[in-house]
């Protein structure tokens, strides 16, 4: 049996365009300090959260209302061992019509059970995808930084170490 990459799904009533936008507007969905430019084809941009996790994106797939792919050049995540355990994998975005909603399907290629990160990350993902990413989409307002008290101030959040577990491959 093959593993699975980490995927999820959403349906919105606004139009694939409308969810393109709104996907391509990273700073609008995913907490962090993101620097460079999140939506033309051949963009790189750096995603860094404290000293929590260093990423590197390229898009390499744009296709508007339809798909988004960013490759991941290089990355650091300080709470597993293998700190560069992103490296070479892909982040991709499908937007569909069903029916007459809107569908989008996110999946991080390479973010597999396997893998030490799996749980933080497809946790981390499930949150800014299907809150403040869906919320982006939905309202015109994403939560990208929901663990921050009402003043601004971030609530401090400590990453745990996730530790291996045994899994089948």
């Amino acid at each position: 049996m093959k593993s699975q990459n980490y995927s999820t799904t959403f349906t919105v009533n606004q139009t694939p365009d409308e969810a393109f936008a709104a996907i391509n507007n990273v700073r609008g969905w995913w907490s962090g300090n993101i620097e460079g430019s999140t939506n033309k084809l051949g963009d790189e941009w750096t995603y860094r959260y404290k000293d929590v996790h260093y990423s590197k994106q390229k898009i390499t797939e744009l296709v508007p209302g339809k798909k988004v792919v960013w490759h991941v050049l290089d990355s650091y995540l300080n709470f597993i061992e293998d700190k560069s355990e992103w490296n070479g994998t892909k982040i991709t975005f499908e937007i569909g019509k069903k029916g007459d909603k809107t569908e989008v399907r996110f999946s991080h290629l390479g973010l597999v059970p396997e893998v030490e990160c799996y749980d933080a990350c497809a946790n981390a993902w499930g949150g800014y995808v299907n809150s403040s990413l869906r919320t982006l989409i939905t309202k015109g307002k994403g939560q990208p930084n929901r663990k921050e008290n009402s003043d601004g101030e971030k609530k401090t959040v400590k990453a745990k170490p996730i530790k291996k577990k045994n899994r089948k491959k």
